[in-house]
């Protein structure tokens, strides 16, 4: 696989440019984009990044953050505060993440998504209201752990870690999700089965590989 070297503001911009190019149709108003990777790798920092290229681009933009979509803690912590199966398996509710978020989005969907369901820092809901994206708008995802989910997305940006940069750049008390994203890059392989792929050893030296697209995604 050939990797070129990229900054990070300019590889916002060429994503950017990438989405625009995913033209919205009648049959597919909305363009839902994620931005998957290990907490170190920044999947929220580039998201962020994305959501502001967009809109000189004439997309309207809705951030959602999966962690805004885990499960309240009496079941993420079933088995425990530190059981890497569980971060793996049972932390995000995808349910709620496809109902809410995802299908409203779908070709004949409503346009109207509700932006978060749960906060895990207070662990109550967190009450907020639904919000319409016009057609032409672009959903923007980011988390961890959100390949191999069965999310019907039409784009994916996969930030790859080494295992040894990933064990370097996780905070010591969240080492214990490192077998959590073991487990995903050998069951998963989301390296492979991102649209775009972006290496991020060197936090300052990104470099990115974008597969072809799908015949469906052309432009036009």
């Amino acid at each position: 696989m050939r990797l070129t070297p990229i900054t990070w503001p300019r590889l916002a911009g060429t994503l950017a440019d990438r989405v625009a190019g995913l033209t919205p149709t009648a049959a597919r108003p909305w363009l839902r984009v994620a931005v998957d990777g290990a907490p170190a790798a920044g999947p929220a920092a580039l998201a962020d990044a994305l959501a502001g290229e967009l809109p000189a681009r004439g997309h309207r933009v809705l951030r959602v953050r999966a962690a805004d979509f885990w499960r309240p803690a009496s079941l993420r912590f079933e088995y425990g505060r530190e059981d890497s199966d569980a971060y793996y398996d049972l932390w995000l509710d995808t349910g709620a993440l496809r109902r809410e978020v995802l299908d409203p989005l779908a070709p004949g969907g409503s346009g109207r998504v509700l932006p978060s369901l749960w906060d895990a820092a207070t662990d109550r809901a967190t009450r907020a209201g639904y919000v319409e994206l016009p057609p032409g708008g672009v959903l923007l995802l980011d988390g961890q752990l959100l390949l191999g989910q069965g999310l019907d997305l039409d784009l994916t940006v996969h930030l790859r870690l080494s295992p040894a940069a990933l064990a370097r750049r996780t905070p010591d008390e969240d080492r214990w999700t490192l077998p959590a994203f073991g487990r995903y890059a050998d069951e998963v392989r989301p390296a492979e089965a991102a649209d775009v792929l972006v290496h991020a050893d060197d936090p300052r030296h990104p470099a990115w590989s974008g597969h072809p697209l799908p015949p469906d995604h052309a432009d036009g």
